[in-house]
């Protein structure tokens, strides 16, 4: 698939990826409502942020990644309740070479803001299943 698509929710996803390439902590925070809530599966054990400021950390070891690739494999959305579902393959640059990952995200927006996300994890970098 490669690209989001040229509607609101994939001008959105695309402005989101551009603000972890970009560092942008603040813009990231502000695509979110003030109780977000963050599912993740990047560990293996799952991990629980709620609110802006337990976000800041979730996206504190994002804003490390660096030479990321996204490619959409999968997008699906709606429009009312406004939701997104995707899942990338990610390719990133560590200190121990390219890694290779695969992600299945999901969001439900509020008001047009991110209200939960789903961020998933399905293939960890050591090639793993989650």
């Amino acid at each position: 698939m490669g690209n989001a698509p040229d509607t609101p929710l994939g001008k959105m996803y695309e402005s989101h990826i551009q603000m972890i390439l970009d560092k942008d902590i603040e813009g990231l925070l502000n695509q979110y409502t003030d109780d977000v809530l963050l599912i993740s599966s990047f560990t293996k054990e799952p991990a629980y942020y709620k609110g802006r400021e337990q976000l800041k950390e979730h996206f504190q070891g994002i804003l490390g990644i660096q030479g990321l690739e996204v490619d959409l494999t999968f997008w699906a959305e709606t429009d009312d309740p406004q939701t997104l579902m995707i899942v990338e393959a990610i390719k990133t640059q560590t200190e121990a070479g390219e890694a290779t990952m695969r992600f299945a995200d999901s969001w439900v927006l509020r008001d047009g803001k991110i209200a939960i996300h789903f961020a998933g994890m399905v293939q960890y970098p050591d090639g793993s299943i989650a």
